[in-house]
């Protein structure tokens, strides 16, 4: 207990899992927990230092893995102090020590990681001026990034960074104050603080350098980012202290500044629900779901990283298309390729595991016959496969030394733990073929060996024995002792029978009795020698890890397109977004019937802001988020759900959807709301992209509407080419816009009114509309009918009371039947006009507003 309590002292705000034998046992507060969170018996032993009874509580050695996983889900941490000597061999007692400390951000066994999505350990290091250095390591992978922050609107940039990535820990400095931390709590990130010691920016670029035997930074694109190196230097050196590994397959660090990537905050990750769904839940119904069909768990990994963070560069992009459109072009080398990637392991974290020394003898396995598979994927490309695909084909290496090396090494079916022994493949190791034999032998030889004995002096009831303490023994009952042989030497005495040695007896034992010990000590030395012989190939096996991570994407964007109907965007270094029957890619999949796709034209110079009326539940939101997923699809450098799509880059997307309180920090809907758009009209560019979803409507009419109405001019008025933005509303009011703001257009859906019903059409047209079928829209949610009766009524009267002055022209602009005469035998301009139109050199869009026009036109001469 004295080497627990000083175990215990090293590590005071972790669970510590003290091996005991078969068995790791936790005692007092840390016995109260393990039992109560994994629903475990809670026992007692000894005293403890007061002269209480001892809480304790235990789980079996074998299966303590998938124990520790559940603690560490929830938040804990745990230190695994083992036994470090043979207890056969120690004097007094067994020599123990902290071998590792598992908390949620470094994880690398298979047994404790539930998912192929990355496992990200977040370091966030401050400096004085609020800004944020941040780092990210994956030490299952050896992923290492860096990247940066600010203070500013409540730690939006290092929230938003986080949305990104979904660390699994966030690490921070000691005398950091609780602001920050707050926040990632309420992401359910658990926060564990750490010595502010570790964060000196000098040290930790000395420890990088270290670590990747380099003797500068600038290659790695951070060197001057001091407040960044800290963080990946704290972050460095909470994995080795943690894993008590130097973690050689951590060889290098990239650096992944926000302005590289299009800007995907948290809101707006959330909003367009790209990684998780509106809830929070999971990947369903959310884009990732939806273009994740990649076959291995690295090409998962990749597609989320795609998806998080699109490019920004056209010719980047267009490399990408490139090699999505060859596999779109190319079904039978796609389905080839997809086959071969379904025998495919997660190589790149057994990598990891083989650096960290604890893969498992199945790894090996796996790993072997996934790079089996690497010629064949190699050879189904010829010289006509686009750069990205030559890329990540030249970086693969067929790997001939390891296929053999292990293919000689470990049997066809080996254990899962190496402790297990088994593994080893007759044949590979002599002194090991020989311990084997000698065990399996051993059984016969005694049998073989009594019998003789038997025969030899005619004791039919002579057996052979063995015990702990005096080994191997010939047992003879006392009527028989006449007939003992002068050379048998007496060992034990029984009350009826006596047992005895002889010379060639002793001479097995020593044999027999410590050959299957002596089998696993081997086996094991044998084993650490081949995981050591197969450290020195990490990075090959990384490389060629996130090469078929990079084809597997590819081919699944191939593959989505070709099943859904995408086609390839154009991209442009403009400010325009074109759209010819756009679909939301996630709300198709869930449609029963068919997608009702629409047109987009949006142009910073022109067409900059699109305001949108129509009715409740016409598809608004759904409209408007597909646009974004569009240009999120696009940059990420996949085909898009359209007819036609041209992109003009955007480099940030901002959106205001939905109404959410945030209790936890007191604040109203309407505060929430305020804050998202202030964050918006603070931060958006010419090249943004701007959804506000019925901004206003938290407060009062009058406010809201005078709010929505300035932030329209605001935008308007941003630049001379202002952020595209799409602005759906129920303010009406704000339709007056089009004739005052040169670049701002009117559209709403349109529905079908029979007078008794509302059909909704899902189509985006010109023209604005002064009805929201509110009351409609209850009826359908099943207000009763008393209430939706009484909402009519008063709807009516309330209309009465507006226009008692008099009548006002509709503002509801769907197609309207014209008169062709005129009244005095003139034609209509607008009819004369239709007739000399070719509809067949027209785009749908095009028609659209030449309808438009000519209804206003038709207005005009009426």
């Amino acid at each position: 207990m004295r080497q627990y309590y000083s175990m215990k002292a090293r590590y005071p705000d972790a669970i510590l899992f003290f091996q005991m034998g078969d068995f790791y046992e936790t005692f007092g507060e840390d016995a109260g927990v393990v039992a109560r969170e994994l629903d475990i018996v809670l026992t007692s032993r000894g005293r403890d230092k007061d002269g209480s009874r001892m809480p304790l509580a235990g789980v079996p050695l074998h299966a303590a893995d998938g124990y520790i996983a559940r603690l560490v889900s929830r938040g804990y941490r745990v230190a695994i102090c083992d036994q470090v000597e043979d207890p056969k061999t120690a004097k007094g007692v067994v020599r123990r020590d902290v071998t590792r400390v598992v908390t949620p951000g470094t994880l690398i066994d298979s047994s404790m990681i539930d998912s192929a999505g990355a496992q990200y350990l977040m370091v966030i290091a401050p400096d004085r001026k609020g800004s944020f250095g941040l780092a990210f390591l994956d030490i299952s992978t050896g992923e290492f990034f860096v990247s940066s922050g600010s203070s500013d609107r409540d730690y939006a940039d290092i929230v938003s960074e986080a949305a990104r990535y979904r660390p699994a820990e966030a690490v921070v400095p000691e005398s950091l104050d609780d602001a920050l931390p707050r926040r990632f709590e309420r992401l359910g990130i658990t926060v564990s603080r750490y010595r502010d010691d570790a964060f000196d920016p000098d040290a930790a670029y000395t420890l990088l350098c270290e670590q990747f035997g380099t003797t500068t930074l600038e290659g790695y694109g951070c060197g001057g980012m001091p407040t960044s190196i800290a963080a990946a230097g704290a972050a460095l050196l909470y994995a080795r202290e943690t894993q008590h590994s130097s973690l050689p397959h951590i060889s290098g660090i990239a650096t992944r500044i926000p302005t590289g990537n299009m800007v995907l905050d948290a809101i707006t990750l959330r909003n367009l629900e790209i990684t998780t769904n509106i809830r929070g839940e999971s990947d369903k119904n959310t884009l990732l779901g939806v273009l994740d069909i990649t076959r291995t768990s690295m090409g998962s990994r990749t597609m989320r990283s795609f998806l998080v963070s699109p490019l920004v560069g056209k010719a980047a992009i267009d490399g990408r298309l490139d090699a999505v459109e060859y596999f779109f072009g190319s079904a039978l080398e796609r389905q080839d390729l997809r086959s071969i990637l379904d025998d495919v392991s997660d190589i790149e974290r057994i990598a990891g595991r083989i650096a960290y020394g604890n893969a498992g003898p199945r790894d090996l396995a796996s790993l072997r016959e996934s790079l089996e598979r690497v010629p064949g994927l190699r050879a189904l490309f010829g010289d006509d496969a686009p750069a990205p695909i030559q890329e990540a084909l030249d970086s693969m290496s067929d790997h001939a030394g390891i296929i053999d090396l292990v293919g000689r090494a470990i049997v066809d079916d080996p254990p899962a733990l190496a402790r297990s022994g088994g593994m080893i493949r007759e044949g590979f190791n002599k002194k090991l073929d020989d311990l084997r034999h000698l065990a399996a032998t051993g059984k016969n030889w005694i049998a073989e060996f009594q019998q003789q004995e038997r025969e030899r002096t005619g004791i039919k009831s002579l057996k052979v024995g063995y015990n702990r303490v005096f080994g191997y023994y010939i047992e003879v009952t006392k009527p028989n002792m006449d007939l003992v042989p002068p050379e048998y030497e007496r060992r034990q005495t029984l009350a009826n029978a006596e047992r005895y040695t002889i010379p060639d007896l002793k001479e097995k034992e020593a044999m027999i009795a410590t050959a299957e010990e002596r089998l696993a000590a081997l086996e094991a030395e044998v084993y650490t020698e081949l995981i050591q012989s197969l450290s020195a190939h990490v990075p090959d096996l990384q490389m060629t890890a996130r090469a078929i991570g990079m084809l597997d994407v590819y081919a699944a964007l191939g593959e989505v397109a070709a099943r859904y109907g995408y086609t390839r965007p154009v991209i442009e270094e403009s400010g325009r977004i074109v759209i010819r029957d756009g679909r939301h890619p996630v709300v198709e999949r869930n449609l029963a019937s068919p997608f009702v796709p629409n047109d987009t034209e949006l142009d910073s110079a022109d067409n900059q802001i699109m305001i949108i009326t129509g009715a409740n539940m016409a598809g608004k939101s759904t409209y408007m988020r597909a646009v974004a997923l569009c240009c999120v699809m696009a940059q990420m450098g996949s085909f898009v759900p359209a007819r036609h799509a041209t992109i003009g880059l955007v480099d940030r997307i901002f959106t205001r959807v939905g109404a959410f309180d945030d209790l936890a920090s007191g604040q109203s809907t309407f505060m929430v709301e305020m804050l998202e758009l202030a964050n918006i009209l603070n931060n958006v560019t010419p090249q943004s992209l701007v959804i506000l979803d019925e901004i206003g409507r938290g407060t009062s009419t009058l406010d809201g509407c005078s709010i929505a109405r300035a932030v329209v001019e605001f935008l308007h008025g941003k630049a001379v080419t202002g952020p595209r933005t799409l602005f759906a509303t129920h303010f009406h009011d704000l339709i007056d816009l089009e004739g005052s703001q040169k670049r701002v257009r009117n559209f709403h859906f349109a529905v079908k009114d029979t007078g008794s019903d509302v059909i909704f059409l899902r189509t985006i047209i010109p023209g604005a509309t002064d009805r929201s079928y509110g009351v409609h829209v209850a009826r359908l949610a099943g207000i009763p009918k008393k209430v939706t009766d009484r909402a009519m009524k008063l709807l009516k009267e309330a209309s009465e009371r507006e226009f008692s002055g008099g009548p006002r022209a509709p503002r509801y602009t769907q197609m309207l039947l014209v008169d062709p005469g005129g009244g005095a035998g003139e034609e209509n301009p607008a009819v004369r006009e239709l007739a000399a139109l070719d509809l067949n050199d027209m785009t749908p869009m095009e028609a659209l507003n030449t309808l438009y026009r000519l209804q206003r036109l038709a207005g005009e001469e009426e």
